[in-house]
């Protein structure tokens, strides 16, 4: 179940006494459509922790962007506790196992912060927020992810947002950084439109700034981040199954985690999409641990 290295050399546990604020974990499968071959994705939990190690001895030191080092000052809190154990094509099997683990770190209590795999990953991730709800969902993507079904699988990547939406634990879905052209068709639209999803494009963000979607967060609502990677523009972010010109900046995703922080509570964080044989010189897996980095250093300054 551990995986070497970790996150940015992070321990699996911390000393007595000492209670994790986060909790890593990597899920490489959920719900994999027929036919179909989710392994690559599956690697990119343990190459965002690759591309971590040249950060690893320097937690301590001040980061610009969370505006001092990781833990604030304050003695270290974030834990990694590995991948827990997925099988392709397992779907039900591998759906359990992701919603025991974000169940069991939402007990500790700490916040889940869980590495996909691809976006149906997040659908048992979010199930295991049942008993600790309402919660809202802040959805970075290009796609709304709202089919019903795909070759008769309703729990598979396409579908995470349209299974959210029927939760009762889920209070109201956000969705920010949408663009180009995807599997929604004008039905998928209008059901989202009708369940009252907020549609947040890109091209509202690069006009308006990111209040162009936290406005759509109530103050102190809590908030699960799910963040797929084709949600950034593929210069910054090529490693993904789904390039699309036109999507949101680094600076804008991490002024959301951090405006997010300010504004409400980051109940639990993913992020899925990472697709590792697309990457160009590592510069995918770079930008999704820092990108790691701002969600652990946004969660560990909220109070």
């Amino acid at each position: 179940m551990s995986v070497s290295p970790s996150f940015l050399g992070l321990p699996d546990r911390l000393a007595d006494g000492i209670k994790p604020r986060a909790v890593i974990f990597g899920a490489g499968h959920a719900s994999t459509y027929p036919g179909k071959d989710s392994s690559s994705h599956a690697m990119a939990a343990d190459a965002i922790r690759a591309a971590s190690q040249e950060d690893a001895g320097l937690i301590a030191h001040w980061d610009f962007d969370l505006g001092g080092p990781l833990f604030g000052g304050h003695p270290m809190c974030c834990i990694d506790a590995g991948n827990i154990p997925t099988t392709m094509h397992d779907n039900a099997g591998n759906r359990a196992r992701i919603e025991a683990k974000t169940r069991e770190i939402l007990a500790l209590p700490a916040v889940p912060v869980m590495l996909g795999g691809d976006d149906s990953v997040v659908i048992p991730f979010l199930t295991g927020f049942t008993d600790h709800g309402p919660v809202w969902i802040l959805q970075i993507d290009a796609h709304i992810d709202w089919r019903d079904t795909v070759d008769g699988e309703p729990y598979g990547y396409s579908s995470p947002m349209r299974r959210a939406s029927e939760m009762p634990h889920v209070a109201g879905i956000v969705q920010v950084g949408l663009r180009g052209v995807g599997s929604a068709r004008p039905a998928e639209i209008e059901a989202a439109r009708q369940y009252g999803s907020r549609f947040v494009t890109a091209r509202e963000v690069h006009a308006h700034g990111i209040d162009a979607a936290l406005r759509h967060i109530p103050e102190g609502a809590k908030v699960v981040i799910t963040l797929d990677c084709d949600g950034l523009d593929p210069s910054i972010m090529p490693g993904v199954a789904a390039r699309t010109p036109g999507g949101l900046t680094y600076t804008h995703v991490i002024d959301l985690i951090a405006g997010l922080g300010k504004r409400a509570t980051i109940a639990g964080f993913d992020l899925v999409e990472l697709y590792p044989p697309a990457d160009l010189d590592g510069l995918s897996t770079l930008t999704a641990s820092r990108l790691l980095v701002n969600a652990i250093g946004a969660v560990v300054r909220q109070s």
